[in-house]
């Protein structure tokens, strides 16, 4: 594996004022973009599988609205290519901008779709089409908020700046949650299925303009300003450092790093989704438990990690990255199995202290990666490297996950076979770990 990038110019750091504003600004957007990518996961948990994929079998529907959930990330690497080669060529702030209005423009559209019943085969069509463009946006979203407040941050500061924007998920899923579940209780079941489940949707449109505002006020990551600058001062053309095709020259270059990156996150995108997604569906149809429990719980499970986030990050800058990651990976393998399996008891109080505990242990993991991750590639492809491993690990760990149980589930009817598949992964994760080195001491090159 090639060494790790050292430092050779020294940009100019933000402002101090600078520095947060940037970060609270990633935070929004990437909040904006999971809470668009949430409401689709729960409503596919919950209400497309009929409307979109009717049949006989209301495990055939939840399938094939699942596939769908998975069908976005498939796209993601699409959106890592494109978003990474804007990030890294033109500039981390003009990429983010992009997916922000992609993801906005395929989440409002999905709100207006026609179902089956109106419009046949038409429907599920435009329902993948769209889910695909969601997936493109995600694809370039997460490697470039958080490279973007890392990019800003202060000295020593980085892992607790890069964490903020990477509350998002959480923090996304919460405000798909207190949407639904009112919307839900306001008009009933049975009209939330009927039409009700477009207003998250469509609610999207405005949380997109607020964040197209905010993120069009904040300034240029000074790491690519300075990487520009020496580019533009180049001699001659084949002397810059700048890559024509980012993707192809990690792969080349970096392609350990790459797959270690990839397989340190993969373990805790399981998690994540089979808990906030999956298990939203499989609680109510399998095993009888209320929807309203089962939200309740994966969101006082997922405020619960959002509340160790920062502090977490913060430790991890005095400490180190790897301390925290493997302390996270060890108790997502150990926990997995009694998380998943507390579903059996079918009792609200045990789920919810379940769900609390593992979502904590996610925090442990994903809170310094938000640092980790970046600091494993030089700033000419950093965007796309952060980028690469996260999605990846994304898409391998959490974008066939539901589909995955689902199948594991048709054949053995067990959550514990859930917790099984998620600790294999975390276990994975865990040994990758091992394998990478700790940056917290290597500074952002240009």
């Amino acid at each position: 594996m090639p060494e790790l990038p050292t430092m050779t110019v020294s940009p100019q750091r933000s402002e101090k004022t600078e520095a947060p504003k940037v970060a609270v600004a990633s935070l929004v957007g990437t909040t904006i973009e999971y809470y668009d990518f949430a409401v689709y996961g729960t409503a596919s948990a919950l209400v497309l599988g009929p409307a979109f994929f009717p049949s006989g079998n209301a495990t055939l529907s939840s399938l094939a609205a699942f596939l769908t959930f998975s069908a976005a990330f498939l796209s993601r690497p699409l959106g890592v290519v494109l978003f990474g080669t804007i990030g890294d060529r033109l500039g981390r702030r003009q990429a983010l901008v992009v997916s922000l209005l992609l993801m906005g423009v395929a989440t409002v559209g999905v709100g207006l779709l026609p179902t089956y019943e109106t419009a046949g085969l038409l429907a599920p069509v435009l329902l993948v089409t769209l889910r695909l463009l969601q997936g493109v946006s995600m694809g370039g979203e997460w490697g470039g908020a958080v490279l973007l407040a890392a990019e800003h941050a202060p000295p020593g500061r980085r892992a607790l700046y890069a964490s903020i924007p990477n509350i998002g998920p959480s923090l996304g899923f919460l405000l798909s949650t207190a949407v639904i579940l009112p919307t839900m209780n306001i008009v009933g079941m049975e009209a939330f299925t009927d039409w009700a489940w477009r207003i998250p949707f469509l609610l999207s449109t405005v949380l997109v303009a607020v964040g197209l505002w905010v993120r069009a006020t904040v300034s240029e990551s000074p790491v690519f300003k300075a990487q520009a600058t020496k580019n533009a001062q180049a001699p001659r053309p084949e002397s810059r450092s700048e890559p024509r095709f980012p993707l192809g020259t990690l792969v080349r270059q970096y392609p350990g790093r790459l797959l270690l990156g990839t397989g340190a996150a993969i373990g805790g995108s399981a998690v994540y989704y089979l808990t906030i997604v999956y298990s939203l569906s499989y609680g109510p149809q399998e095993l009888g438990i209320p929807r309203n429990t089962m939200l309740t719980a994966a969101s006082i499970g997922a405020a619960a990690g959002i509340a160790i986030t920062l502090p977490v990050a913060r430790l991890s800058d005095r400490i180190g990255r790897r301390p925290l990651m493997l302390a996270g990976a060890v108790g997502c393998v150990v926990w997995a199995i009694p998380m998943y399996a507390s579903l059996s008891s079918r009792n609200g109080l045990v789920i919810t202290g379940a769900y609390t505990v593992g979502l904590m242990f996610l925090a442990l993991m994903f809170s310094p990666v938000a640092a980790f991750l970046p600091e494993l590639f030089p700033a000419r492809l950093r965007y796309t490297g952060a980028s690469a491993a996260f999605i990846l690990a994304n898409t391998l760990g959490g974008g066939f996950a539901p589909s995955v149980a689902t199948w594991l589930n048709s054949h053995w009817g067990s959550p514990l076979v859930l917790g099984f598949y998620t600790g294999g992964l975390c276990l994975v994760s865990l040994l990758c770990l091992l394998a990478l080195p700790e940056t917290r001491e290597r500074d952002f090159d240009v």
